[in-house]
């Protein structure tokens, strides 16, 4: 350090939110159930795909991956952040830090990339009903997902490896409930706006290409449920489109601010941690009501494996159903 007398850290701890210390039982409580609601929720979608030979399709092949991604998502960041409110261990090392930061943001960047394949899934159900078949194929499948999981694991490589390199001196709390890659990067000794330039261009690149292309096909999808004949067939349409669409606004909004957040550092802690919450806890509870158990097919493999009514019944047509 050019004879600079710093003290460098071998561990951080993260504080979790700092203006709501004498509400952490109830914290716990509120986090342990989502856990727990969430892994459950997934889980179920991941075992009907398994078990029921009828779900071996494109769409609930995309919907498989969704629920095993938002799964990996949740036990990347919830398990720690029990152990934080409960006051049991806010150390995490170096290593264990940067870790969890490489995770988190892979598996955010391969859920954003997998909303996108969904999406195009969808325009061709719809858009192009009579090709699904021969333009979805098992191969093309195949590649999608493959390409959406490299890319995914590619995209925060650079900028997390970067960041594992620099010294932190100072401060070694993290004002955050987990490892937070702008939290964690205002740690570190120096000039780090280079990395935070690249780290922002790389996360807007992998949000908004997918974000325009999801607009598109929900786009050409509306257009094409306009021209349904009957007012019945749009207006079930059009809920379940609002539906998604409601999902995929404040997902990428979200993610969008966060990673903003970088350039903005009027923006106090807990505001960051409650913008970072709704695609940190909201997205991966959510998806499975808004993607799967809403559909007709899983309902009926919930009622046929585990003897029990899916809630959200109402029925819907094929069109829309191949449309989820």
């Amino acid at each position: 350090m050019g004879g600079i007398n710093v003290t460098l850290h071998s561990e951080f701890i993260i504080v979790g939110v700092p203006g709501l210390q004498e509400h952490y039982t109830a914290l716990f409580i509120v986090f342990l159930i989502l856990l727990l609601a969430t892994f459950l929720d997934n889980l179920l979608i991941v075992v009907l795909f398994t078990l029921d030979h009828r779900l071996h399709t494109p769409m609930y092949f995309f919907l498989w991956n969704l629920a095993v991604i938002d799964v990996l998502l949740t036990v990347t960041i919830i398990p720690k952040l029990l152990k934080v409110i409960s006051g049991h261990d806010r150390t995490i090392s170096f290593s264990n830090c940067f870790a969890q930061m490489y995770f988190f943001m892979s598996f955010t960047a391969v859920e954003v990339l997998l909303i996108a394949v969904m999406a195009y899934d969808r325009y061709v159900a719809v858009v192009k009903p009579l090709h699904y078949n021969i333009i979805i194929n098992t191969k093309v499948c195949i590649t999608m997902i493959s390409s959406v999981w490299l890319l995914g694991f590619l995209a925060p490589l650079t900028s997390v490896v970067l960041a594992s390199t620099l010294p932190y001196c100072g401060s070694n709390l993290i004002l955050h409930i987990i490892c937070d890659y702008p939290t964690v990067m205002s740690l570190a000794c120096g000039n780090v706006s280079a990395q935070l330039n690249f780290a922002l261009s790389v996360a807007m690149v992998v949000i908004y290409i997918p974000f325009l292309f999801v607009m598109w096909s929900y786009y050409r999808i509306v257009w094409s449920v306009i021209k349904m004949k009957t007012v019945e067939s749009r207006k079930k349409a059009f809920s379940m489109c609002f539906s998604h669409m409601t999902v995929v606004f404040l997902y990428y909004v979200s993610c969008s601010v966060v990673y903003i957040g970088m350039r903005v550092e009027s923006i106090p802690p807990d505001a960051r941690i409650f913008i970072g919450a709704v695609y940190y806890f909201l997205t991966p509870l959510v998806n499975p009501i808004i993607y799967s158990l809403r559909n007709e097919k899983i309902k009926a493999a919930i009622h046929r494996y585990f003897g029990i009514q899916a809630p959200f019944q109402h029925n819907t047509k094929n069109v829309v159903n191949r449309s989820l």
